[in-house]
Formats: structure tokens, sequence, C-alpha cells
């Protein structure tokens, strides 16, 4: 009770003064005291006595006290306070903004952002989405000293880094390319080697720490780490193995560590150098069976530091078995794989077993083993037999053609047409996992030109022709992509022109489909502006009731549910103009066309389909619509004809019209209207 008048007194005497700031002071001191005492809502008309601010007035009534938690209404009364005119703020969806103005009748803050002025927030917004800018902040200081900043950047990028991630915080390589380009700071073309100009400062930097793998973050260290006895301590208890990796190479990389032999070290290195060995063996055994890429990284280490616990053979033999490396290879930064195929590459025998697993292995592993070893008969034997194989490795197929110029001496390979072919396959149908990345650098491949002029210009007549005829009967290609590739060839090399495949235009067909789809498509559009629309706009009235239409949630979710109503409309309404019912009475058997029955012979047996309408579609009684993909290839043909057939995944095979019916009873027994539908 003493507490309480002690404060309420308080509380009174900055009132009688007039003094708002000592007043919120003693708040902000004494939070969870007055929240027991005087309460939010005595908290709030304490405050407000102690100032004839209108816009102080009109902040304390916004931020709700007795509404919210106690320490939160503060809180959002210090942010406003805050957004004095000329501050800087941070919008996650505008960057930097400038306050121009408090507005205390309608308690809104104006903010200039770059690519928005005069943007508009209530008070409430304006807590909820914007903070106050350090004065450190990179956005700050582009927005305050342009001149400094311009230097910064372009002469300093290792120490513009460091200040993007003071003011953004640790982040991956990949995110800080992101907020870069993002903000405008470096182009997306220029990243790449802006990022190797920074890197190599950030290197020799002690504070900064960059990781081996894209995918964890750049740190920044509040201070240097001396690497004494106090340092030495605490890593003598780590046991998470990766924190124990990444000590180890930061202490080689400000210590020098190193396993060379007849290298001099000082009893502190000797000491360092026990302790160290002990926590990799550690390491070592806690990442066995738990991540094979770890293991990987620190068997390396214990190798390169020339530890001889663990056994090299015990590791080696971890990594071999049940080929735990093709694992670790995939999971491995690129730069990191080589260091593990030279500690497995240690005799011949182990050598011809990389090599037996090539078809197995990652792109950067493959041309890591090709890298070291490709000087060696052996290397290029198995490859080569791999590439006579009647399909190879998807790896060994993209790294040959993509680069071809470094293998063209290589007499163990198959000729150049072949390769392509290897290629070609790869470009067609559905792949998954490694395939598909394979699959997607070799159809940019052959969207370069440079590229394909190369090839072209390696290539005999004759094998230029069959590498342009086995490329345009490719089938699987985006059909767009294809057009493109196959006029690309024929204007590197004008005689492939005589080798065209002239596409005959397919027949046109009536835009129809029958009386019950018909029927059911215009009752659909009935029920949508009978129904739906209507309803719509009931729930756009009901939502004006909210108030401020600019913060309503309801009216925005019904405004956009009411474009989307229309949009349906104009739709289903042109649709239904052009689109008109038919008894397909008038179809004949002589080809297929929509009003047919069609029976067809693939390598999975026969099948019988009927094609009916645009909107017809009963997959159970085997009714396709005219525009599916297999009705498309059929319509046109005849008996005996064959056409391309796709399966659920995409891939084509090819299938031949065995018969042509005309409709069955029980098909035209559908095609009628439903009871109860007119048209």
């Amino acid at each position: 009770m003493a507490e309480k008048e002690a404060l309420a007194d308080r509380l009174g005497e900055f009132a009688e003064k007039q003094d708002f700031e000592g007043a919120f002071g003693l708040v902000r001191e004494n939070q969870a005291a007055l929240a027991k005492s005087l309460q939010p809502a005595g908290v709030r008309d304490a405050l407000k006595k102690t100032t004839k601010d209108r816009l102080l007035l009109s902040f304390i009534d916004s931020v709700e006290f007795g509404e919210r938690p106690f320490d939160e209404s503060v809180i959002r009364l210090e942010k406003l306070i805050g957004f004095t005119p000329g501050a800087f703020v941070l919008s996650k969806a505008w960057g930097l903004g400038v306050v121009k103005r408090l507005d205390y009748f309608y308690k809104r803050v104006t903010v200039d952002f770059r690519t928005k002025k005069g943007h508009q927030f209530s008070f409430a917004a304006a807590v909820d989405t914007l903070e106050s800018a350090p004065e450190g902040h990179i956005l700050v200081l582009r927005q305050a000293d342009p001149e400094a900043f311009a230097t910064l950047l372009k002469e300093k990028p290792g120490d513009f880094i460091k200040a993007v991630l003071k003011s953004y915080g640790d982040m991956t390589i990949i995110r800080l390319e992101d907020v870069c380009v993002q903000n405008g700071f470096v182009k997306s073309v220029n990243w790449k080697a802006y990022w190797e100009r920074a890197r190599a400062e950030l290197k020799r930097d002690r504070l900064v720490e960059i990781p081996a793998r894209r995918a964890d973050p750049i740190r920044l260290k509040a201070s240097v780490e001396d690497y004494g006895e106090g340092w030495l301590t605490a890593f003598s208890h780590e046991t998470d193995p990766k924190l124990i990796l990444a000590s180890v190479r930061e202490y080689m990389h400000q210590k020098g560590l190193s396993g060379k032999e007849g290298a001099v070290e000082d009893d502190a290195t000797v000491v360092a150098r026990a302790k160290i060995g002990e926590r990799l063996g550690f390491a070592v055994t806690a990442a066995r069976k738990v991540d094979d890429a770890l293991y990987a990284q620190l068997a390396c280490l214990v190798i390169e530091l020339g530890f001889v616990k663990p056994p090299a053979n015990e590791m080696r033999d971890y990594l071999w078995e049940r080929k735990r490396f093709i694992k670790a290879a995939a999971q491995l930064p690129a730069r990191e794989i080589g260091s593990m195929i030279r500690f497995l590459a240690c005799d011949a025998s182990a050598k011809e077993r990389l090599y037996a697993a090539m078809p197995d292995l990652c792109f950067a592993a493959i041309a890591e083993v090709v890298g070291q070893f490709g000087k060696e008969p052996e290397c290029r034997a198995a490859i080569g037999a791999y590439m006579r194989e009647p399909k190879a490795p998807a790896t060994l197929t993209t790294l040959l053609v993509g680069r071809y110029e470094q293998f063209r001496d290589w007499q163990e390979l198959p000729p150049l047409i072949t390769l392509l072919t290897h290629a070609i396959a790869l470009g067609e149908g559905r792949q998954g996992g490694e395939t598909l990345k394979m699959q997607n650098l070799i159809r940019r491949l052959f969207g370069d030109r440079k590229w394909l002029e190369k090839v072209f210009g390696w290539l005999e007549p004759n094998d230029q022709a069959l590498f342009f005829e086995r490329f345009q009967a490719s089938i699987a290609w985006d059909p767009s992509t294809h057009h493109t590739t196959v006029v690309r060839m024929t204007r590197i090399v004008p005689a492939l022109e005589a080798h065209v495949v002239k596409v005959e235009k397919k027949k046109e067909y009536a835009r129809v489909t029958s009386y019950r789809s018909f029927g059911l498509r215009k009752q659909e559009y009935l029920k949508l502006i009978n129904e739906d629309m209507p309803a719509n706009v009931r729930r756009i009235e009901f939502a004006k009731s909210y108030g401020d239409l600019s913060e309503n949630a309801e009216y925005q979710y019904a405004k956009d549910e009411q474009r989307a109503l229309m949009q349906k409309q104009t739709l289903m309404q042109a649709d239904l103009e052009t689109v008109k019912p038919d008894d397909f009475a008038d179809a004949t058997t002589d080809e297929v066309m929509p009003g047919v029955t069609v029976v067809v012979a693939g390598k999975d047996g026969e099948r019988t389909w009927t094609i009916l309408g645009e909107w017809d579609n009963d997959l159970e009684k085997g009714i396709l619509s005219s525009k599916t993909r297999v009705a498309q290839n059929l319509l046109g043909k005849r008996v005996g004809d064959d056409f391309e057939l796709p399966d659920e995944d995409g891939n084509v095979s090819f299938a031949t019209v065995k018969e042509i019916r005309p409709l069955s009873e029980e098909i035209r027994e559908w095609m009628k209207l439903p009871p109860g539908v007119q048209i």
C-alpha cells in the first residue's frame, strides 16, 4: 500500500510540473509495481495529466492501456514517441523511410519511402510494422550520406558486407545476395564478382566467420578470439561435432596449425594440438552413423593435420561401407568433395571402386574424379565404357558434353555424335533429383548458340545431319524450346534446311460439346449469377459496417472474391456463346474425330476411348474431351496410323489406331440432358 501511494504521489508531482518525460521514465522503471497498484487504466490517466500536447495524448490513447498486457502498451508508447518528424524508420515491405508528419486528430503517421512517398499508417499499424532505424544501419548511411555510402560500396567491399551484416544480422550467402540485390546495392549480374572481392577481404578479418556450406550463415563476432588457455579449456569440453569442426578450422585459419612434417611448434601449440587431436577423435566417433558428410569432413581434417587416431583405414572403410561416400558427396560443399575423393583414392584398388561408383555420384563428385584422375588410362577406360552403354549416366553425359573441348583427345570415348545422342535423350521426359539438375543444364546448353556453333564445328557433315535429325525427332522437349533450337541449328548450318520435317497443320474441328455437358455448364453459370454473386454483394455490404475500409480485412476478402467471381462470369459467358451443343450425328468412322470410339494398341495392350466435345469427360466410361492431349494426338488419324501416347508421368511412346467405331447406345444415352437440366 505504501509503495502504491508513493508511486501515485510521484506521478501527481509530475502532473503538477507538466513533466511527461519524467512521468514516463517512472512508468518504465516501475512497470510491474504500477501494473498491480494503479492498474493500466490508472497509469494511462496519470500520464495524460502530465501533458497538454495533443500528439502525446493521442499516442497514450492509441496504445490501449488496459486492453493489452501492460508492458506491451509501454513498449508501443515508447516506439510512437520515437517516430518524430525526420526520424528514419524501417519497414519489411517498403525498406527505409523518413517520418514526414504525425496527425494527432486522425492518429496517422506519414512516411516517405524511396518507392512510395506520403505513405500513411495509423498509429497502431505504425507500431506493428515500423521500427526505428539504428543510426549505423546501411540504409540510413545511403540516405544520410550518399557519397560515403558509394565510397564504401565501391572501394571496400569487405567492410560494406560487414555493414550489411551489422544492419540485418548473420545470414547465409544466398540471403546476403537477396538483400544486396533487392535493395539495389549490387546488380544481380555483378553479384558473383562483387562477392568474390568481398570474400577475399573478409577471409583476412578475424571478426568474420565465413562458413564452408552456403546453407550456413556468415557470422560477425563481437571480439577477436585469442585462442589462449580460456579458449582451449572451453574447446576441451565441446561435444557438438559440428562446432568442433568449425572451431578447429578457425584455429587453423588464425594460428596456422598444419600437419606438415618437420613443422616447428612451441609448447603452447603442442598442448593445443593434443587437445585438438583428442576432440577430433571424439567428433569422428560422434558423427559415425549420424551424419556421413560431417564424418567425411572430420576424417579429411584428421588426415590433413597428421593425426593417427582414428586410423585412416578405419575411416575409409566406414565411408566405403554401404557406399556412404556417395551420400556424403551429395551433401558436402563442392569445394570439399575433392578432399574426400583424395582421401578415399589411396591406391589403385580404391580408385577402381570409385570408378565403379561413378553412375551414382553427384555431378560435383564426378567432376572431381575426372579432374584428379582423368589422365590415368583406367579412369578414361571406365568413362568410355559407361558412355558406350545404351543409357549413359546423366552426370557423365552432362560433364562430357558441356566441357567437350577438354576431352576431345580421349581415344577411349565414343564419337561426339554418340555423346550428343545421350544428351538429347537426357533432355526428354520428366526427371527428378540429380538427373533433373542435369536435364536443366543440358537444356541450357542446347539454348546456347555459341555452344551449338562449336558442336557443329566439331562434327562432320554427315554427323551434323544425324545430330539435327535426332534432335528434330525428339518428341518430349518443350515445343517452344524445341522449335527455337531447330531454327537456330538451321541458321548455324544452312544446309540442314533440307532435313527439316514439314509438320502438317492439324484439321480444325468446330467447338462443340454434348447436350449433357452444355446443360450442366449453363446450370453452373446460372448458379453463379443468381446465387453466388448476389451472396457476395451481401457480404460486401455487411463488411462495410465494420468501418475503415483500408484496414477492413473482411471487406478486402469480399472484394477479392467479387473480382474472381466477375472474371469467372466473363469467361463462362464467352464459352457458352462460343461452344455449341451437339449430338455428333454427322460423325463418320473414316478418321478419328469428335463423336467416335477408337481402339488403340500400345506397349501395354489395347485400350478403348470415346472422343466427344470440349467439356465431355468421364474416365470410368472412357470418355475423353477433344481438348485432352491424347485426343489431340488422335484427331485426324486413320486405322493403322501411329500416334504419340503419353503416360501419367509425361513419358511418350507410340501406339497404333486399330479400329474406329460409331458411338454406342450407352454413350448416346450418357450425352442426353439430365432430368431437370435445361439449355
